[in-house]
């Protein structure tokens, strides 16, 4: 099923009615393997769609050598139904593929700089948090700027609130408490911002703009790269917001944490 042609009435391809996952393997062994199983499952829940048998989950990844590698896994209601009308049995496509993935290092250690997107994220609770296959919003705003010295855009939705960056979570500290945005309305849980929760005291917080240009420190973060310290935040027209000097080693707590779930090398210095 891996490279298989996917039909042309193929609900994933037609609509993005679908989840995917996309994981970090080391050594052929998936890392934080349960937590992504887990956000499948809730995705195929949410949306209805029978989840893939755990005897096939088991089998994945599939003839995994050494070194890294990501292991992206789809999953579509399959064919049928009636236009938007789903199928009333239906019966899911799998798909997956393995490819060689080498960590961008110099970001954990030198930086990134963000800016504001203009586009804004509708809010819809019944897809929030899950790895649904529409992701055009995310197209459209990453569609605004061309310029590699810029790593990650941030998403704010219609209210006004932070919700993440266009494909990687965030995280700052300010006034000496960690927190990251509250993903309650619209936005993807991802897997290294849930296990991080769970092991420090961050607190999902509904904020503005302004709590980024307040905090001490911003990450952004997620489970393939790992975590990287943001130096520059601009605006949409490329003004600076504000500029933060390298994490000193206080901050780099999070980077830490993260970096021993994905064993990845914690920074000196």
């Amino acid at each position: 099923m891996q490279d298989d042609g996917v039909p042309f009435d193929d609900r994933g391809l037609a609509y993005g009615d679908g989840v995917f996952e996309t994981i970090l393997v080391r050594d052929g062994r998936p890392t934080l393997w349960e937590a992504h199983l887990a956000r499948l499952r809730r995705g195929c829940e949410r949306l209805g769609i029978p989840c893939p048998e755990q005897a096939m989950l088991a089998a994945l990844p599939p003839r995994a050598g050494p070194g890294l590698a990501v292991l992206k896994l789809i999953v579509t209601r399959g064919s049928g139904g009636r236009g938007y009308l789903p199928p009333a049995e239906p019966e899911p496509r799998y798909r997956w593929r393995m490819t060689p993935f080498a960590p961008q290092e110099i970001r954990w250690r030198e930086g990134v700089t963000l800016r504001l997107c203009d586009l804004r994220l509708a809010r819809q609770p019944a897809l929030a948090g899950i790895k649904h296959l529409n992701r055009l919003e995310n197209v459209l705003a990453r569609r605004e700027w061309d310029d590699p010295a810029i790593a990650e855009g941030v998403l704010l939705d219609m209210a006004g609130h932070v919700v993440e960056a266009t494909s990687m979570n965030l995280f700052w500290c300010r006034e000496g408490r960690w927190e990251t945005p509250v993903l309650d309305a619209c936005g993807v849980a991802g897997t290294l911002r849930e296990t991080l929760c769970e092991r420090l005291p961050i607190t999902s917080v509904a904020a503005g703009a302004d709590a980024l240009t307040q905090a001490e420190s911003l990450w952004v973060g997620n489970s393939v790269q790992g975590l990287w310290p943001v130096r520059r935040l601009l605006d949409a027209r490329g003004g600076e917001l504000r500029a933060w000097p390298v994490a000193p080693r206080a901050a780099r707590v999070l980077q830490d944490a993260g970096h021993d779930l994905l064993r990845y090398p914690r920074l000196t210095g």
